[in-house]
């Protein structure tokens, strides 16, 4: 995304609305969790076909921004993970590496602090937490109910403040 494109934003969600996460599902089962292990096997994660397919959909009108959870610590294995997948080019909002707020605080902050300069056509989301608090603030989502997260996962993202 380059400053003169003002196109609006449809902003993407990663793990399990882009890629495919259950092949690492059990690096969460493990106590305690093993983090290291999830975030290290999401290179081999699987693209998912539906979300894969809105995105370049989404690319003729849009400008895209994938927005994460995933740690800062992981920001080159996930672009390499987007251009190896054909994904459309785009802005790569992730956590900081020791933040560990719930995702739908931090994906809400991000949120709107792109919303100051930009419209913000769709957010594409798999988690019902980050997008009931989207939907609540204004913004258009859309759910990506194609993968089905582990509770392992929900819980992660909504009360340890990870991925």
């Amino acid at each position: 995304m380059n400053d003169t494109d003002r196109r609006p934003l449809a902003v993407f969600d990663l793990d399990n609305t882009l890629a495919d996460t259950a092949h690492r599902q059990h690096f969460l089962q493990r106590r305690p969790r093993d983090w290291d292990g999830f975030f290290a096997a999401a290179p081999a994660d699987p693209p998912v076909p539906e979300g894969v397919r809105l995105a370049r959909d989404s690319a003729r009108e849009c400008a895209i921004v994938y927005l994460t959870g995933r740690p800062e610590r992981c920001r080159r294995d996930t672009l390499d993970w987007l251009a190896a997948h054909g994904l459309p080019d785009g802005a790569l909002h992730m956590r900081p590496d020791h933040d560990r707020r719930p995702a739908r605080r931090t994906k809400l902050d991000i949120l709107r602090r792109l919303a100051r300069t930009r419209e913000i056509r769709v957010l594409v989301d798999d988690d019902e937490l980050v997008c009931d608090d989207a939907e609540r603030a204004g913004f258009r989502v859309l759910r990506a109910r194609w993968v089905t997260a582990s509770s392992e996962l929900r819980d992660a993202q909504e009360r340890r403040g990870r991925t």
